[in-house]
């Protein structure tokens, strides 16, 4: 292989982002600015304390919210938002885990007045243990359409 290959692949890719990027609506670009920003906050207070603190800490930032009622539209809104989530997770300045995804989704919906349902479940058998974490909306898990939520025994 021609040692210009790689390098001729990477300004491609890098195309690829800048028009994916490009092709996001403007409250899009914000909220996954907002996530890229956010998720490393999560993920430093979940480094420096247990998980019932920072959970704790988010639940009682979004509490006090007016309620609202989970419509078709916020249910498409807020699976538009954990996949921003997932992108963030992925692309930003830290690999945030499913966890961390769905603290910072969880508590944004909250905070909308919506109510949201953090799921934390587990899978394992003699050495082998995963665990996942999803949010669901309205019986509706976000962001999961591959469905290996649904193989995980909730804690």
């Amino acid at each position: 292989m021609p040692a210009s290959s790689p390098s001729s692949d990477g300004p491609s890719l890098n195309m690829s982002r800048l028009a994916r990027w490009r092709a996001l609506d403007r409250r899009d670009k914000r909220r996954l600015l907002a996530l890229m920003l956010v998720l490393p906050m999560v993920h430093l207070a979940l480094a420096l304390f247990r998980y019932q603190r920072v959970h704790g800490w988010l639940e009682r930032a979004s509490r006090d919210r007016r309620h609202i009622a989970c419509t078709p539209a916020a249910l498409a809104d807020a699976q538009r938002l954990a996949e921003l989530a997932s992108i963030a997770g992925r692309r930003g300045a830290i690999a945030a885990s499913c966890l961390r995804q769905s603290l910072v989704v969880w508590w944004w919906l909250r905070r909308r007045g919506l109510s949201p349902q953090l799921r934390i479940g587990a899978l394992g058998s003699g050495d082998a243990f995963a665990a996942h974490a999803w949010v669901e909306l309205d019986g509706v898990a976000l962001a999961e359409t591959d469905l290996r939520h649904r193989a995980f025994d909730g804690l």
